[in-house]
């Protein structure tokens, strides 16, 4: 019993160890802690705070701007991106008329880019009807071919009137939208993601992407799951997306219910080449 007691304890020791190493030797591609002081802006060398209230091509209702009320370290560790209720007289303007609301939407575009490898986010959502937290990617090529012809590979997504559900798809030329190719996690007993953080992941080589929660496989999408005579987008270069959204066709508008400020928690980004 002991030498087996022991013989465990040496490879927990010994994968704990090669975990800080592989972390000391810079193994990771890309990787943001968040380590920095409370209420300091995002690292402005590794993501870019995207501007405007066009819908974002689902009529989303928020602005998003590049101020530090809406996406600032927390001083915990954690990157913080919040959504904020906003009430008028206010001068910025969405397609919709005077914007209600405000957040943030950060890429890594020109900054950071990958072809194939692990991506991974520690994240605790936010919760309430309307309310559309994301971790995703959009191919690097996306200003030259246009999107879905650029690819889209959503790693999590959420909308608030599923607190117990959080969803993957891939976007590409004829299988868009609503016709993505998707896949869902639940958890059990009707637990909520908003209650905690959970790790969300994607490991994506040439010819397949796997999808995971909290290192738990749910779906592995390849070509052969493409709509007959569909090309597979996902051989180049994507950047990645952190964006915390309102409204929008599929999870529908805030209600009565739900409360501001809402907060989309970041623990961690990272990625590798495995």
């Amino acid at each position: 019993m002991y030498k087996a007691f022991t013989a465990i304890l040496l490879v927990l020791l010994s994968c704990d160890a090669f975990a800080v190493t592989y972390a000391q030797r810079g193994k990771y591609a890309f990787r943001d802690e968040f380590n920095k002081p409370a209420n300091t802006p995002i690292d402005s060398s590794k993501w870019t705070a995207e501007i405007g209230g066009e819908g974002w091509g689902n009529k989303e209702l928020q602005y998003y701007t590049n101020e530090i009320e809406n996406a600032y370290h927390d001083g915990n560790g954690s990157l913080v991106i919040k959504v904020i209720k906003k009430e008028p007289p206010l001068l910025l303007k969405c397609w919709y008329g005077e914007c209600k609301f405000t957040s943030a939407r950060l890429i890594t575009k020109n900054k950071f880019d990958k072809k194939y490898g692990r991506f991974e986010a520690r994240i605790k959502i936010p919760q309430g009807q309307g309310i559309w937290p994301a971790f995703w990617m959009l191919g690097s090529n996306i200003d030259k071919v246009n999107w879905p012809n650029s690819g889209e590979i959503d790693i999590m997504e959420n909308i608030g009137r599923e607190p117990s559900i959080v969803h993957s798809t891939i976007h590409g030329p004829g299988y868009l939208g609503a016709n993505g190719i998707s896949a869902s996690y639940s958890l059990p007993n009707q637990q909520k993601f908003a209650d905690d953080f959970h790790v969300y992941a994607a490991e994506w080589t040439e010819n397949k992407i796997s999808f995971y929660v909290d290192g738990n496989l749910y779906k592995t999408t390849t070509p052969k799951d493409l709509p007959s005579g569909k090309e597979w987008v996902f051989n180049h270069a994507f950047f990645m997306i952190l964006n915390l959204a309102v409204g929008g066709p599929w999870g529908g508008e805030p209600d009565k219910a739900t409360v501001f400020p809402q907060m989309m928690t970041i623990d961690y980004v990272r990625v590798s080449s495995r």
